[in-house]
């Protein structure tokens, strides 16, 4: 119930430009810096998200305070443009290191306590040619801090894949616990790296329409984010693969205990399927 509502109080909240810092790029550069520094499964999307949340905030600040520090944007588009060019700017300069904050801060919450230390992170920073001080490493961590109010502990969608698959267990389905969660590790990995083509499929599933306008884009974005959309469709596919028999049975489960709808789950699945499938023949 917690999680539902934490989701659902999100979602009602969600910013415009709300999943724009998930690129696959800078996804795939958290992990495997997580990977490199030994950190467990739940802190690199815990990254992901911290980064995507302080970003947004961090780029709304800046313009405004661009735009209040200039007066008002003179020129029409092209005063426009010079002002966004310049918040641009900044936002480049220290994209790396506001990256590495968000790994640092997210290995803090770790209940497995594998912490990334300033020695490690500046050694990181330093083989990237970056010559970053302690001291400006301790002050990105605190931009993070007080530009999200010290509010970081978020839920990942990974959190929902494993409080969903405990309340199955406790329901009586009998699926192979271990295998299925590894399943579902290893499907949240694929789902957040291919996040646009398998959201662009449910997209054009949803609306029975192969070229979506910006209307229809710009609504499906509480679905792009919903994270407990995300891990009923995570688990249905990962059964689906390891436990085909016990799918509809799962299927049944999730929707009597989320309230999201067959039809749904088994969209999301087929979106997941058919990108592993095309990843496969490619």
């Amino acid at each position: 119930i917690h999680l539902a509502t934490e989701n659902e109080q999100y979602l009602s909240e969600l910013p415009e430009h709300a999943g724009s810092f998930k690129d696959t790029r800078i996804v795939e550069f958290i992990f495997l810096l997580s990977e490199k520094w030994h950190l467990d499964q739940s802190t690199r999307y815990q990254a992901v998200e911290l980064l995507e949340r302080f970003m947004i905030k961090q780029v709304e600040q800046m313009w405004e305070s661009s735009v209040l520090r200039c007066g008002s944007i003179k020129g029409g588009a092209q005063g426009q443009g010079s002002t966004w060019s310049s918040v641009r700017d900044k936002i480049v300069n220290t994209f790396v290191l506001r990256l590495v904050s968000c790994v640092q801060l997210a290995s803090k919450l770790s209940l497995h306590y594998s912490r990334v230390t300033s020695d490690r992170a500046l050694k990181f920073l330093q083989s990237l040619k970056y010559s970053y001080t302690k001291q400006e490493l301790l002050e990105s961590e605190l931009a993070v801090l007080n530009t999200l109010h010290f509010h970081i502990n978020v839920s990942t969608p990974l959190a929902y894949v494993e409080l969903l698959l405990e309340v199955l267990g406790h329901n009586g389905c009998l699926l192979p616990a271990k295998p299925l969660h590894q399943m579902c590790v290893q499907l949240l990995d694929f789902c957040y790296l291919t996040r646009e083509t398998i959201y662009d499929t449910l997209l054009k599933i949803a609306i029975e329409n192969s070229t979506p306008n910006k209307l229809q884009v710009a609504k499906f974005l509480t679905v792009k984010e919903d994270f407990m959309l995300l891990a009923v469709g995570i688990i249905s596919t990962g059964v689906f693969i390891l436990s085909p028999g016990h799918w509809d049975q799962v299927v049944e489960h999730l929707n009597c205990i989320t309230g999201i709808t067959a039809q749904s789950i088994l969209e999301f699945s087929y979106a997941v399927l058919r990108r592993i499938l095309g990843s496969t023949v490619l």
